[in-house]
């Protein structure tokens, strides 16, 4: 005879998260905003939901529970999950969003932050695989030149070697506690987001962004790690304005980690005096550190090695197919999406695997990117290991 106790130890370790779990005034206020987001009013939410509106006009007050299986109806009505409701948002995400000049709404990348940052909370406690050692934040850099040099002290602390492209970005932060989640937001959402979780942080991607795009925004996030900025949502990387003191800096520290100083100014040059051209070196250049034109041509600009009619070409070229094969180069889709950090899918697969959570709590750690079917092949523990939980 076999038994499985998953089913049980998942009931037992609901405690776990009871703190993050709110009142029913907060809760309430949850439900009132799903439903002024997708413009339903009390009256026809109460109907949908089998209640009469004076009852929902209390449970949004918090001046009445709410059962379980009228919350469940809730969330599907106002196209929410449940743990929407009952879990707090992370406090960095209610300062962003109650800032006296909050920018455009994120309610999306918001929302999908709030998740990604439960999910990881919980899986770092449960799972000693995915432990961050405390790293010492970067002092904010006050004007170019200070960018200049946070973005050396960066790639020595991610390892890399001087004039070394960064390859595979997302495994290598993940090493300083900053984990990786790409997904499609759509080209009118956000380029990304971060936060600073208890033990690390998390950076999110829009998917939807080609691939140069989506590396810079990784490393435009990672500044924000280092510089220890609590939340930010960044909505267009690439068009930030020049009275944004701040992001300017920040742009300019995206830049010199991907593309550092004195490597590039020696190839640029090596490049143009080999008879290339002011075309085909800036795609010899852009593929080898795999970064976009704009990118690139901003990078060049700031090491004062190009004028404007040259930033202009740069920008408004192109690699095609042709120039793939004639050049030798090679491609990359780094953080397609739906894309997450390798650490992140094995932590989850040894809870999984140790029966600490079942198979829907894994594929909802997953982010409903995996199957069951995915997951592996439980053994069946033997009848005599009842002795170990009682």
């Amino acid at each position: 005879m076999t038994i499985s106790w998953r089913a049980s130890r998942d009931q037992a370790r609901c405690s776990n998260i009871a703190h993050m779990q709110v009142d029913g005034e907060t809760m309430g206020r949850k439900i009132a905003e799903a439903r002024d987001r997708v413009g339903v009013t009390q009256a026809g939410l109460a109907s949908t939901i089998g209640i009469d509106r004076s009852a929902l006009a209390k449970i949004e007050s918090g001046t009445r529970r709410v059962s379980a299986l009228e919350l469940a109806r809730i969330a599907d009505a106002l196209g929410e999950r449940i743990e929407w409701f009952v879990m707090e948002t992370p406090e960095a995400i209610v300062s962003h969003r109650n800032l006296a000049d909050p920018g455009q709404e994120s309610p999306q990348i918001d929302r999908l932050v709030a998740k990604i940052a439960w999910n990881v909370e919980f899986v770092v406690d449960h799972c000693e695989n995915l432990k961050f050692d405390s790293i010492e934040h970067l002092d904010r850099p006050i004007n170019k030149d200070e960018a200049e040099k946070a973005a050396v002290t960066a790639r020595l602390m991610l390892g890399l070697e001087p004039g070394q492209p960064f390859y595979d970005i997302a495994a290598t932060v993940q090493k300083i506690g900053l984990l990786c989640f790409s997904f499609d937001l759509g080209k009118d959402s956000a380029d990304a987001a971060s936060i600073l979780l208890r033990h690390g942080g998390v950076a999110v991607i829009n998917g939807n962004l080609h691939v140069g795009r989506r590396r810079l925004a990784l490393v435009h996030e990672l500044g924000h790690f280092l510089f220890a900025d609590e939340y930010t949502v960044d909505w267009r990387v690439l068009e930030k304005s020049d009275d944004d003191a701040w992001e300017s800096r920040l742009d300019r520290f995206a830049r010199a980690v991907l593309l550092p100083a004195k490597a590039i100014k020696e190839q640029w040059e090596s490049l143009l005096k080999s008879g290339d051209g002011l075309r085909v070196a800036a795609i010899r250049v852009a593929s080898k550190y795999r970064v976009d034109m704009t990118t690139l041509a901003l990078r060049l600009t700031d090491l004062g090695v190009i004028g404007q009619s040259d930033f202009s070409a740069i920008r408004a070229a192109r690699t095609t197919r042709a120039d793939i094969v004639d050049l030798n180069l090679v491609t990359s889709d780094e953080l397609a999406p739906p894309f997450m950090n390798r650490a992140y899918e094995e932590a989850i697969l040894k809870l999984y695997r140790q029966e600490v959570v079942s198979s829907a709590r894994a594929t909802d750690l997953l982010f409903d990117e995996w199957q069951e079917d995915d997951l592996p092949e439980l053994q069946q523990a033997p009848e005599s290991a009842v002795w170990k939980f009682v």
